[in-house]
């Protein structure tokens, strides 16, 4: 049975990042942009890593551009702009597609495992979330309109 630990992506400093490295931590993913209207999430992310790493929650932060090219910016760019804007420290990775037919494998996994809204496996806007259990399965789906706060509940309860 395949889990989140089968997948690997690229770091937005350009190295391969296996995600078995991360086995037996809650994992929450989220794809993000810094030109859209949920781009202050990064506050809140940033606060649910500061508040429960040290407990075993990591967050992969995968920018993308599919939505109105609301992340315009190289790696570089972007990561300049979570540092100096949010003061991310979790850990982010190079821009993605997240639906269509570039669609980075690991996005094409989340879906299949959990759906959105009405049974859409499509993801509709940026900041939508998966979060993972210590044993690498996808447990839920957020939407968008989700904020990181609301997840808190479900993070303490797997870590």
């Amino acid at each position: 049975m395949q889990t989140i630990y089968d997948f690997s992506a690229t770091s937005i400093t350009g190295e391969t990042v296996e995600f078995s490295a991360y086995r037996g931590r809650v994992i929450l993913i989220v794809n993000v942009a810094s030109r859209c209207h949920y781009t202050t999430q990064y506050e809140g992310l940033e606060s649910l890593y500061q508040k429960y790493r040290e407990a075993g929650l990591v967050i992969f932060g995968f920018p993308c551009g599919q939505f109105l090219n609301q992340e315009p910016g190289s790696s570089a760019e972007i990561q300049e702009f979570c540092t100096l804007k949010y003061n991310v420290s979790f850990p982010m990775f190079e821009k993605i597609d997240v639906n269509g037919p570039k669609m980075h494998p690991l996005y094409a996994y989340l879906k299949s495992q959990a759906a959105g809204w009405f049974g859409v496996r499509r993801i509709g806007w940026n900041f939508t979330k998966f979060l993972i259990d210590r044993k690498g399965s996808v447990i839920c789906r957020y939407s968008t309109m989700t904020t990181p706060s609301q997840l808190e509940n479900d993070i303490k309860r797997l870590i």
